[in-house]
């Protein structure tokens, strides 16, 4: 083997590790990828049982039901249609009703949405980014107009 082969051998084993290792770094993200929805999307998208996603929208009214211990149940809305979520954990302190909320899980067999997390907004003026353009999209939500 000359000299020249013996580089572009190297060149090419190098290259070939290095495709291989982008593919399983890009494999591995994907895998722990989870896409956002509002309820009103969840009804065109094809989400199956035990696929992680993100559910954003608005804690419906008269929905949250505390259950034992740290098990609470409650809806999340985007006025056109609304998803039943239960949650077992603590909840963030500025989580209520008819405030943005981003929960993420996965749906259980009986079509309930198991959330392993949920975000609530963390002050008067700010509403998750999902939300609020999902909102902004249905002509639900604006922006006050001193932002």
């Amino acid at each position: 083997m000359t000299r020249k082969q013996k580089r572009l051998s190297v060149i090419i084993g190098g290259l070939a590790f290095l495709g291989a290792a982008t593919g399983l770094t890009f494999y591995a993200l994907g895998q722990k990828a989870s896409y956002f929805y509002m309820p009103a999307d969840l009804t065109t998208a094809s989400v199956q049982p035990g696929q992680r996603i993100r559910l954003g929208g608005l804690v419906e009214k008269g929905t949250v039901v505390r259950g034992q211990g740290a098990t609470v149940a409650f809806s999340v809305t985007d006025t056109h249609k609304s998803v039943k979520v239960t949650y077992t954990g603590i909840l963030p302190d500025l989580f209520r009703e008819e405030q943005g909320v981003i929960t993420e899980g996965a749906f259980g067999s009986d079509g309930v949405f198991v959330a392993d997390s949920v975000l609530a907004k963390h002050d008067e003026r700010y509403m998750p980014k999902e939300v609020a353009d999902g909102l902004k999209a249905k002509g639900i939500w604006q922006e006050s107009k001193s932002e």
